[in-house]
C-alpha cells in the first residue's frame, strides 16, 4: 500500500543527486544508490514528505515569522544534521519503514538551511505524528471487511508530521544547502507523481463493474440511457489511463541512467483525475 509517492521520490532523486553532484563534487548519488539497495533488499515501504504547512505564501522560508513553518536544518556535528518543521498531508507515513524528506518550493541564496533532502525511520526520536480522521474510517472495525477489493483490514490515513531535532546520518542526507536544485527536485517528482494518479482507474473499474452487474441485477443491462451512462464511465476512466500511459511512452532517459516521463501528458492525467472519477460516482449513483 502507498509505495507510488515513495517511488516517485526514488525516482526524482535518482537524477537530481547525480546532477548535483556532477555541479559541487559531492557523493549524494552513491549515499542514495546504497539506500536503495537496502530498501530493495528489505522490501521497505518509503513515504515521500514534500509538502511543508508553509504559513504565508507569500513569502518564503526563510521571510516567515516562524522559522519551523518549512522544514530545516536547524544543528549539525560530526555524525551528521539535526532538522525540525513540519510536514503536512502526508498519505500513508504510519505505514512507512523511512521517510524521504523532501524541500517543497523554489529556494534562493537565503533558503539554503531549508534545502534538505535525508531518509529517516519512520519511527525515528523526535519525531510526532498528528493523525488526521476520515470519514469512513471506522468503517474496518465494523466487519465484514471480507467483501472490500484491496485493503480489507486496514484504512487509508494521513497525518502531519512535526520534526523537533531530528537526526539525520550523513549517509542519509542527499541534499544539504544546493538550493538551486530545490525546484528541478520538486519538478521531477511532481511529473512522476501526477503521472502515478492513474491508479484511481483502478478505482473506475470496480466502479463501472458493480454499475453493469446492479443493472443486470435489474433486468435492465439494454436500456439506452444505462448503456449510455455506462459507456461514459468507460470512457472517462480510460482518459485517464491514456493520458499516464501516453506520459510513460514519451519518457526519456536523464544522465543518470533513469527515465522521465513526459511532464505535459503528466500534468493532463492528474488535470483528469482531478474532474473525470467524481462524474463516474455521478454516473453511476444516476443508474
Amino acid at each position: 500500500f502507498q509505495r507510488c509517492v515513495g517511488m516517485d521520490a526514488l525516482n526524482s532523486l535518482h537524477s537530481t543527486t547525480y546532477e548535483i553532484d556532477e555541479k559541487h563534487g559531492t557523493d549524494y548519488h552513491k549515499r542514495f544508490l546504497e539506500f536503495v539497495k537496502m530498501i530493495q533488499k528489505e522490501d521497505l515501504v518509503i513515504g515521500g514528505a514534500m509538502t511543508d504547512p508553509k504559513g504565508d505564501r507569500s513569502k518564503g522560508p526563510s521571510e516567515q515569522d516562524d522559522p519551523d513553518l518549512f522544514t530545516r536544518i536547524v544543528d549539525s556535528d560530526e555524525k551528521g544534521v539535526y532538522v525540525s518543521g513540519a510536514k503536512a498531508h502526508q498519505t500513508g507515513c504510519i505505514n512507512s519503514h523511512w521517510i524521504i524528506l523532501m524541500p517543497t518550493i523554489r529556494l534562493t541564496q537565503n533558503d539554503k538551511e531549508y534545502a534538505i533532502v535525508g531518509a529517516i525511520p519512520a519511527d525515528v526520536k523526535g519525531l510526532t505524528y498528528i493523525y488526521g480522521r476520515q470519514s469512513c474510517d471506522t468503517r474496518v472495525m465494523e466487519g465484514g471487511g471480507d467483501i472490500d477489493l484491496g485493503n480489507a483490514k486496514f484504512g487509508g490515513q494521513e497525518a502531519m508530521m512535526i520534526l523537533d531535532r531530528v537526526f539525520i546520518p550523513w549517509d542519509k542526507l542527499f541534499m544539504n544547502g544546493e538550493f538551486e536544485f530545490a525546484s528541478m527536485l520538486v519538478e521531477r517528482f511532481t511529473c512522476y507523481h501526477r503521472r502515478s494518479y492513474v491508479c484511481k482507474t483502478g478505482l473506475g473499474d470496480v466502479l463501472i463493474g458493480a454499475a453493469a452487474t446492479i443493472a443486470d441485477y435489474n433486468g435492465v443491462p439494454n436500456v439506452s440511457h444505462i448503456k449510455d451512462k455506462i459507456i461514459e464511465m468507460t470512457h472517462l476512466n480510460e482518459t485517464i489511463f491514456a493520458a499516464g500511459i501516453a506520459s510513460s511512452h514519451q519518457g526519456h532517459k536523464m544522465k543518470s541512467g533513469v527515465y522521465l516521463n513526459d511532464d505535459m501528458l503528466a500534468q493532463v492525467c492528474k488535470h483528469n483525475v482531478t474532474r473525470f472519477p467524481y462524474e463516474i460516482s455521478r454516473l453511476a449513483q444516476d443508474i
